[in-house]
């Protein structure tokens, strides 16, 4: 069992989701939008620390996913996106939780199937997978399918490691 913090980090809105890995089964926790004030940047940063450390604190995770940096139109907003990654990579570093990194692609190909899904697609799988009635936020959504793509990877790995093991065992007889 492993409850598992997904983050979806932005420069003015920041998503986190939170599930529950038990066996090979995803239960719904919460998740949430941190909403950052107009304010100057390094203040916005302050603000996603602090946020997620009493998230962290809340509901105490054992691991953390973040989505990686892609490249938009613009490199102020790149940059601006990185230092926010960063923010909640410390907040989580600051809890002792590990860090896995995704990229957008690989949580829509392992969410939908299809690495170029929309949005709504990957709101609509969020649900499903999770059971969640109600509308979720976009960017929660986003969080959630971070976190979900991780408990897969995880799963996926640890199959792949038993495997092993047992095939090398199994040669040893």
């Amino acid at each position: 069992m492993a409850m598992i913090l997904g983050i979806d980090p932005g420069s003015r809105l920041t998503g986190y989701g939170i599930v529950n890995s038990v066996g090979n089964r995803l239960e719904y926790v919460t998740c949430g939008s941190i909403r950052l004030p107009d304010v100057d940047h390094p203040q916005r940063l302050k603000q996603i620390f602090d946020s997620l450390c009493s998230i962290i604190e809340q509901f105490v995770p054992q691991e953390c996913a973040i989505e990686e940096v892609f490249l938009g139109k613009s490199v102020s907003s790149a940059l601006k996106l990185g230092q926010a990654r960063g923010a909640a990579m410390v907040a989580c570093l600051h809890h002792d939780l590990p860090v896995a990194e995704y990229s957008p692609r690989k949580v829509k190909q392992a969410l939908v199937g299809n690495g170029s899904a929309d949005k709504v697609q990957v709101q609509h799988m969020v649900k499903v997978l999770l059971g969640v009635s109600g509308e979720v936020q976009e960017d929660a959504a986003d969080a959630l399918a971070i976190a979900i793509c991780h408990a897969n990877t995880k799963a996926s790995l640890l199959k792949v490691a038993g495997a092993r093991s047992f095939r090398n065992s199994r040669l040893q007889l």
